[in-house]
């Protein structure tokens, strides 16, 4: 540990520190150059935007960036650790951004006393860019701050830890059932945790198919019911008329147990409890709710996936969120809608159905994948998920008429 703490303070701070730059997209090497590129040149485009607002598009980089915008409020797994605390994390998704799906991003850590300050501030620079990538934002605030700003933005807005982690999750899960001889509108489901991503992820899973009625969200003090007293609006949608009240009565005989919440919550007793062929999705990190040795050492008909490289059937938002941005970013979509997010999800899923390309093993350090209980969502490094999901993302943006373009023609992402 002792090591990777001292690689990743390297990685960080050498040989410049941080992980993002600007580059220089036109030549700036002779007089002429700076003529045309600032004055008097520049007064030749900014006429041009004044008179058609949308030739920003055509005149600047605003149609390929994105901003990456949080308060460091939940910074991965540490907590509220302060805006500049989160800057690398920020960073890191920049960098994603740009390596995976080539669009330019820039990180801003915003400092606020209220919501309202946090999405003023948001609001008053979302125009500058082509979209608002939103991240480690902690629940409940969360909600509220995205929602009024997909109301007051003219471009799309997207919190990655709820939506991000939705959509892979459900792409896996689907795979995981069907592998399974399940479906998910017949499936038991137990949540451990009921945060933003848990949230998220249960409301698309419902949306995809599940039951709410068969939904069982736990938090801190036990299973969510109609006769708390102590929810939140949000923890409401998910209250359920039921007399369990312990994850060790929720999770017998359920189908799925999805954990967004701590490490070591899931016992072994806890799994033999669950019907047969059961799938676990334990994706808290670094550490999951049950490490998958234990589990399946535990029983043999699970399929178990979480968020870690290095076991399999990795739950990753890089999987999505870029090239989410992308197909949106493409056809100027106003909003990224659930039509967007659920064309997504059949993207990746229908990806691992497909056959291995010899460099994505070679990437991810396999001698063979095949679509099956231990390769049910694909790689991070496969290069044909941006062509994949932007492409349906895209579609979905255009046939659901939040798109402001047609889909290029041989669009490919």
């Amino acid at each position: 540990m002792t090591d990777l703490r001292q690689q990743a303070l390297d990685y960080h701070a050498y040989p410049t520190p941080g992980k993002i730059s600007v580059e220089l997209t036109t030549p700036a090497e002779t007089s002429q150059d700076l003529s045309l590129a600032y004055s008097p040149g520049v007064a030749e485009p900014v006429r041009a935007i004044a008179e058609n607002p949308d030739d920003v598009y055509k005149y600047t980089g605003k149609g390929n960036t994105v901003a990456v915008i949080t308060n460091g409020t939940a910074i991965l797994g540490l907590g509220n650790l302060g805006p500049m605390a989160s800057k690398p994390v920020m960073e890191g998704k920049a960098l994603l951004f740009k390596r995976f799906a080539g669009i330019n991003s820039f990180d801003i850590e915003v400092k606020h006393k209220t919501v309202e300050d946090f999405v003023n501030t948001v609001a008053n620079i979302a125009d500058s860019f082509g979209g608002i990538n939103l991240e480690d934002i902690k629940a409940p605030e969360c909600f509220a701050i995205e929602k009024a700003l997909i109301e007051r933005c003219k471009v799309p807005v997207f919190h990655d830890d709820q939506h991000g982690t939705a959509i892979v999750t459900a792409a896996g899960m689907i795979n995981a059932l069907e592998i399974q001889g399940k479906e998910l509108r017949h499936a038991n489901i137990v949540c451990m945790g009921a945060g933003a991503a848990a949230i998220a992820c249960m409301e698309l899973l419902i949306k995809c198919g599940a039951q709410r009625e068969k939904v069982y969200m736990l938090d801190t003090k036990g299973v969510i019911h109609t006769r708390r007293d102590d929810l939140n609006e949000y923890k409401k949608l998910f209250a359920n008329n039921t007399d369990k009240r312990t994850l060790e009565e929720a999770i017998d005989g359920a189908d799925v147990f999805v954990g967004v919440s701590g490490p070591d919550v899931l016992s072994p007793e806890h799994v033999k409890l669950m019907a047969n062929n059961p799938v676990i999705f334990a994706c808290s990190n670094p550490d999951p709710e049950i490490k998958p040795e234990l589990a399946m050492a535990t029983r043999d008909d699970l399929i178990m996936a979480t968020g870690r490289s290095d076991y399999p059937n990795q739950v990753n938002n890089v999987l999505c969120f870029p090239f989410i941005f992308r197909g949106a970013l493409d056809v100027r979509a106003r909003t990224i809608n659930d039509e967007m997010k659920i064309a997504a999800v059949h993207a990746i899923r229908a990806l691992a159905k497909e056959e291995v390309p010899a460099e994505v093993l070679a990437a991810s350090g396999s001698k063979s994948l095949t679509f099956g209980k231990d390769y049910i969502i694909p790689k991070p490094m496969d290069s044909r998920l941006r062509s994949a999901v932007a492409k349906a993302v895209a579609r979905a943006a255009v046939d659901s008429g939040v798109a402001g373009l047609d889909m290029p023609e041989n669009y490919n992402g």
